[in-house]
């Protein structure tokens, strides 16, 4: 079974979004980004069996987010399918300004999850050294880094945490060299599918709306990269989610 592990089901960019859970032919976990966002993550995981959620503020919206914020989060967490808390992080591609309150918003989360067991997905964007240390003061959490961009070297660093990488449609992009090799490098024990959907679709579709169906092309990718079986891809990465979110599967 396909599980994509990071899908933002609540976008605009999706007319339908009952068409694109019916499109996908396995479990979806949608990730949570803002108050707003957040909400919505908690209504589609009562609407549709196949969603699961995560919650979490994103660190764009380090100086938007209000303490309640938090608090919602926090009421939340045990929620019957709220698998773990995300996407947070630190992306300091926009927010160089804002490194230090992204780092104290990263680690309240992060305190969060230690409080209630939860596995936390990770957004690092041109900051994969700080992340590396914040975690390193959480060793003993489940951790998922999602959309991994880093080196091979980098990744292998990671390694020590309770981790794996999420791997999307980049790994089919014809620059994406960087990337390739980790995958190449990296046990498959380690790896999960996402699509981040509605962005970064993958080849031949790069450019248009992304959504969670298309994991099996990035199966494929990482079948044709390992020298493995697409079927093997797809069942050893859902053996890979089911264990690092604790997913209880529908029936």
């Amino acid at each position: 079974m396909l599980i994509d592990t990071h899908c933002h089901l609540d976008d605009d960019a999706y007319s339908s979004v009952s068409q694109i859970v019916e499109n996908m032919n396995g479990i979806m976990i949608t990730a949570g980004c803002s108050q707003k966002s957040n909400e919505a993550v908690l209504k589609l995981t009562q609407e549709y069996p196949t969603v699961y959620g995560v919650l979490g503020i994103h660190p764009e919206e380090v100086e938007r987010y209000k303490e309640e914020d938090l608090v919602f989060i926090e009421k939340h967490l045990n929620d019957e399918k709220i698998v773990g808390i995300g996407e947070i992080g630190l992306d300091y591609h926009y927010g160089l300004e804002s490194k230090e309150k992204q780092k104290i918003l990263f680690e309240r989360q992060l305190e969060l999850a230690e409080k209630y067991h939860k596995t936390v997905v990770i957004h690092s964007r041109d900051a994969i050294s700080d992340t590396y240390e914040i975690m390193k003061r959480h060793p003993y959490l489940k951790y998922d880094l999602h959309c991994y961009s880093s080196s091979v070297e980098m990744a292998k660093r990671f390694l020590e945490f309770d981790i794996c990488f999420g791997i999307g449609g980049v790994v089919t992009f014809k620059n994406s060299e960087k990337l390739k090799a980790v995958v190449k490098e990296i046990d498959l024990a380690y790896l999960l599918l996402e699509t981040d959907s509605p962005y970064l679709s993958p080849e031949p579709f790069r450019g248009s709306i992304n959504e969670p169906a298309k994991t099996e092309l990035v199966a494929s990718k990482i079948a044709e990269i390992k020298g493995l079986k697409k079927e093997e891809v797809i069942e050893k990465t859902m053996q890979n989610a089911i264990r690092q979110f604790d997913l209880k599967m529908p029936l």
